[in-house]
């Protein structure tokens, strides 16, 4: 393509809205525009890079078998109902109503349709496994929709979905998934981990999610460096760090100390001289079965959805509440001396403690756990940098990261409520086993820009760049110059790569400029000086290392350099 006939509007400023630095330099290397908050146009250099992400996707979903197809964006809300999704799910989803006021939606997913798909056409184990795959737009209602293409209301994404007769079909495809995505990921130049996640809304047993670490990420994930222990902080297991030595601590005997007006742990920690480490951090919170202690370290944070998980949905007690139920003020509370149900955490199952006495300013030094109360015991802390791996013990590292991909073993979740039922061989009718499986292709194009940029712009991939090459003519008027460019370009194309040619009236520096902000791999400078010397010069837009070749070997020299790009 010639520059002169695209439509590439660079901008010179940062744009004041944007943050994170996918979304400036989208913007800035004319690659996106904003039609309203969390609504994108994709404009022609950010579609080629798009096409090229799908084109990967559909190599790789080719090869484990899966199978594509397309299915409505609007949905009836009798589908959603099945599932009871469509009360579950709140203002996320958007709604409306056709002429006839039957309720629809914007699909945010599609496990509903492809269920009620399989219900109608599957009948027989002869049927099965079957993998279904599309990759189309997908709607969400984001309360607050940022950092450019990462978070917005309307998104692309391929969603596949598995059938299969059994748990141990419904591994396999799994399986086969998650080595996809690896080869997705890797081909598109991306560093990532496959971690351990919260199947959320979605349902089902267990789940993973496909992470590039970048500091845009709005996700936190736990990583052991050791023995490669990967989980979303909403899930993520850690071991605290052991109560320091004290050297009375074990000489203490329970009692009651004067604690005026200090109610925070940080405020008593440092009223008694002593670490966080042996303060109880107690919290009054109401579910539906009533009022119950949740209790953690001094140190650590409440993990609610770990909590969640236990318990249900809950909430934190008014300040009125904690005086009715306990007879004291936020910041006296303990978990002895009462009858209600107790959650700890497991740091809490040994050592030596302070806590609220259960009267206003006075907290009672010297509880044991396994003598003054009693408790379930659970992992309900957040995971946090430094402490020690759930598996090997070593010390695990926290870091944002943005979410790429997903993988769910949905089981029967989908298909009981559908009767998507299939005849086994002795006749018996069994619900099919599924799999879910997402990934967003925009998400991936900003990701690599956030991992592959530098103070001039975007430093694309080969796999996933807009175009392999960019010929850069620095004097256009120069007839010899324009020619011998567009000698290049032709000759190129002819060897199949994908060239676009800077031949607007422009001077050198903004071409350059340019250039290096839209982030095309290689560059073919031509120029008056070098070119009378039967040279022109190859740049590669990631070192910015230029080589000088003589003009007859230039187009072999970018294809040697383009192969070398490809098995890197």
């Amino acid at each position: 393509m010639h520059f002169s006939e695209m439509f590439i509007p660079t901008l010179r400023e940062s744009p004041a809205e944007a943050e994170a630095v996918s979304h400036i330099l989208m913007l800035r290397a004319g690659y996106v525009r904003q039609l309203a908050a969390g609504l994108y146009i994709y404009l022609p250099l950010a579609w080629k890079v798009m096409e090229r992400i799908t084109n990967i996707i559909r190599e790789e979903m080719g090869k484990i078998g899966a199978q594509e197809m397309c299915l409505p964006a609007l949905q009836p809300r009798e589908v959603w109902q099945k599932t009871g999704r469509w009360d579950d799910i709140g203002e996320e989803m958007f709604r409306l109503q056709d002429r006839g006021s039957s309720d629809l939606c914007l699909g945010m997913t599609h496990e509903e349709i492809v269920t009620w798909l399989a219900s109608m056409e599957i009948r027989s184990y002869r049927d099965l496994p079957q993998v279904w795959y599309q990759i189309q737009t997908k709607f969400r209602d984001e309360a607050r929709p940022k950092s450019g293409v990462l978070r917005t209301r309307e998104f692309i994404m391929k969603d596949s979905y598995s059938f299969d007769r059994d748990e141990r079909g419904l591994e396999e495809n799994y399986q086969k998934h998650s080595d996809a995505y690896h080869r997705i990921f890797s081909r598109c130049g991306l560093a990532f981990y496959r971690v351990e996640s919260d199947p959320g809304m979605m349902g089902g047993a267990t789940a993973h999610e496909f992470m590039a670490p970048s500091p845009a990420g709005e996700d936190v994930i736990a990583l052991c460096k050791k023995c490669g222990y990967a989980a979303n902080i909403e899930l993520a297991e850690s071991v605290p760090a052991p109560q320091p030595p004290l050297s009375d601590a074990e000489t203490w005997t329970r009692e009651d100390v004067s604690t005026p007006e200090k109610r925070t742990v940080d405020e008593v920690s440092g009223f008694l001289h002593v670490s966080t480490l042996y303060i109880i951090k107690s919290l009054l919170l109401i579910s539906k079965d009533g009022p119950f202690l949740a209790l953690v370290r001094g140190d650590q944070e409440l993990h609610e959805k770990k909590l969640m998980k236990i318990v249900g949905d809950f909430r934190t007690a008014e300040k009125d509440e904690v005086k009715d139920i306990l007879g004291v003020e936020p910041g006296f509370i303990g978990p002895h001396d009462n009858e209600l149900k107790k959650i700890a955490d497991i740091s809490l199952k040994e050592g030596i403690y302070i806590s609220g006495a259960n009267k206003k300013d006075f907290h009672t030094k010297g509880l044991r756990p396994s003598l003054h109360f009693k408790a379930e015991w659970h992992d309900i802390h957040v995971a946090q940098e430094g402490e020690g791996c759930p598996r090997c013990g070593s010390e695990i590292t926290l870091q944002k990261a943005i979410e790429i991909g997903n993988i769910f073993r949905l089981g029967t979740k989908y298909s009981v409520p559908f009767k998507a039922l299939y005849l086994d061989k002795k006749g018996k009718e069994v619900p099919i086993v599924m799999g879910s499986y997402g990934i967003g292709p925009a998400r991936i194009a900003a990701a690599v820009i956030e991992q592959s940029n530098d103070k001039d712009g975007i430093i694309w991939p080969l796999s996933i760049a807009p175009f392999d090459v960019e010929i850069i003519p620095l004097n256009i008027g120069d007839r010899t110059i324009s020619q011998t460019a567009e000698q290049f370009y032709n000759a190129l194309k002819k060897e199949n790569m994908d060239v676009l040619i800077d031949d607007r009236d422009e001077r050198p520096g903004v071409k350059f400029k340019d250039a290096d902000l839209i982030g095309i791999p290689l560059q073919l400078i031509v120029g008056g000086k070098n070119l009378k010397d039967g040279i022109v010069e190859i740049k590669y837009r990631s070192t910015k290392a230029i080589t000088k070749v003589l003009i007859q070997e230039a187009v072999k020299k970018l294809k040697e350099m383009k192969n070398q790009l490809e098995s890197d």
